[in-house]
């Protein structure tokens, strides 16, 4: 494997990362505004009331903007794997290409499809047969996350995969197994429900907005006290599916785990605290100062009172064995593609798991070369690399920490929103009204830390314990990936300006009607659990 210039690495992971933070900007409002647009207009379908119509569209309008927006933001991503990150692409293409050709094929295609009907069919189509569509994009672009976690899943937890010694790369082994990724299947519906919250973080946000203006009034409080109780349950939903995900870190990524918990040493059940707070040092391998909650840490990640967690030293000494055992593997498999004996086949067979850490130990090798190391150097190699097996650990430590804050004030912030609307006193409570306005901006936050936690956890690999991150990208040269990086930097600062341009001004426009008056004169509106009648200002 050639060895890539480390600036070259480091400006490769920079480009994809604030590509894909852009580009999650947009996607958590896509998923959540569908389900949101869909209960609306349910309720319209169901009781006639045209209110709940024109907040379908209002919101739909909303909607997209920002789905037109994502979807451009989008598709660059895809194309990056094959220029910066063509070893990987090498490597594991099968298994990352082929979830990735599904969701443009199938779920991109049709939530395409249906958002153009769902916008210009309003007044074609009857009432049943336009939620239909509603609902079918609502589908179109929750199964288009499915997809693309299914690729990440196999990233962080390769399953349905073998690797191959005569093609040097993973090979497509059982498509069952890669859908039914456990990594996947609870990564998408933590991330699809984490989408709910920002819309309804949105809705709520914009609707308080107008409730302070005094504008749009039956609109915003009928608006706003969906959102609240849409909100409570996707809040609370994201909080158990985080769960399952961290219970799921724990026993496959270890390391990840650790580094979250910000644990250097193995903990001592029952007691271990949960570390509320702490300055995790890299460099020194411990924490400066530490907050506790005593007793919370076992049971929180273990499920159990006596299940112990391993730390970071002990990781790091396990992985010595490993790594010795990947340079064997590394040293058969070069005989072999000169060779191809059965003896050196035999030989790769029996290390082949640990290949990946025969490779990591490349950079501390002399001449970068793992199969040419002398007898005498194989453990000062074997110890320079055991620390390259842990993340970055204030990095993941403090991005869980935020992520996990930020929603826990989402569940108060819900919670009391509701309860204040169901009591009908909303246009009294001037603050709650500005923190929810204030706060539309904090689920995509959020969903930005879940992402830095999740993939900086990931590291030292692309494809966790096969393939090391310095050795996935393109041999470009830095002057290029200087220049593409300028260029992406500019074009989604584009999107993102115009994204916030458009949101504003029809934010601040509002929706068509600002009554129900004159549609109920029409619709003959029935009883509805949404109705409410907000206090004059």
């Amino acid at each position: 494997m050639e060895f890539i210039d480390p600036n070259v690495v480091d400006l490769s992971r920079f480009q994809f990362a604030l590509t894909a933070l852009y580009h999650f900007m947009f996607v958590p409002l896509t998923l959540g505004l569908t389900f949101m647009l869909a209960a609306m207009e349910t309720v319209y379908v169901v009781t006639g009331r045209q209110i709940y119509k024109d907040m379908a569209q209002f919101w739909g309008k909303l909607f997209g903007i920002n789905f037109a927006i994502g979807v451009a933001t989008g598709i660059t991503m895809e194309f990056e794997f094959g220029t910066n990150w063509s070893m990987y692409s090498h490597f594991f293409g099968d298994m990352f290409g082929t979830p990735l050709a599904i969701e443009g094929l199938m779920a991109f295609f049709m939530e395409s499809t249906f958002v153009g009907l769902m916008f210009f069919g309003w007044d074609r189509l009857s009432k049943q047969a336009h939620l239909a569509i509603t609902y079918l994009v609502a589908l179109g672009s929750n199964l288009s996350a499915l997809w693309i976690l299914i690729a990440n899943a196999g990233m962080n937890m390769p399953e349905g995969a073998h690797f191959d010694p005569e093609t040097m790369r993973m090979q497509f082994e059982s498509f069952v197994n890669l859908v039914f990724n456990p990594d996947a299947q609870a990564k998408f519906v933590h991330t699809s429900v984490a989408g709910y919250v920002s819309a309804a973080m949105f809705v709520m946000g914009i609707s308080a907005f107008y409730l302070l203006r005094g504008q749009h009034r039956q609109f915003a409080a009928r608006s706003f006290r969906m959102a609240a109780l849409f909100g409570i349950i996707s809040t609370v939903a994201v909080i158990t599916l985080g769960d399952v995900l961290g219970r799921l870190d724990y026993e496959k990524q270890p390391t990840k785990i650790a580094a979250i918990e910000g644990l250097w040493h193995t903990s001592k059940p029952p007691f271990e605290p949960w570390i509320l707070a702490a300055l995790p040092d890299d460099a020194k391998q411990e924490n400066h100062f530490e907050v506790g909650v005593p007793f919370v840490l076992t049971p929180l990640i273990t499920h159990t009172f006596d299940q112990p967690i391993t730390g970071m030293h002990e990781l790091e000494d396990a992985a010595g064995p490993r790594i010795r055992s990947g340079i064997e593997a590394v040293s058969a498999l070069r005989r072999y593609g000169v060779t191809h004996s059965d003896a050196d086949l035999t030989l790769f067979t029996q290390h082949e798991q640990d290949m990946g850490y025969g490779l990591l130990a490349a950079r501390h090798a002399p001449n970068q070369d793992v199969t040419n190391i002398p007898e005498d150097q194989i453990d000062t190699v074997v110890k320079a690399t055991q620390p390259d097996i842990l993340p970055n650990v204030f990095v993941t430590f403090w991005s869980f920490r935020f992520m996990v804050f930020l929603s826990l004030w989402f569940f108060a912030l819900f919670a009391v929103s509701a309860y204040v609307s169901l009591k009908r006193r909303l246009e009294h409570n001037k603050l709650l009204l500005k923190l929810c306005m204030w706060s539309i901006p904090l689920p995509i936050l959020a969903t930005e830390f879940g992402w830095i936690t999740a993939e900086a956890g990931r590291q030292p690999w692309t494809v966790f314990g096969w393939l090391p991150t310095f050795l996935s990208a393109s041999s470009h040269g830095v002057s290029y990936m200087v220049f593409s990086l300028i260029g992406f930097v500019l074009l989604y600062s584009v999107f993102i300006a115009a994204e916030l341009y458009l949101m504003f001004k029809f934010a601040r426009l509002g929706p068509e009607h600002d009554s129900m008056e004159p549609h109920a004169q029409h619709d003959a509106p029935k009883p509805s659990a949404f109705d409410m009648h907000p206090t004059a200002s």
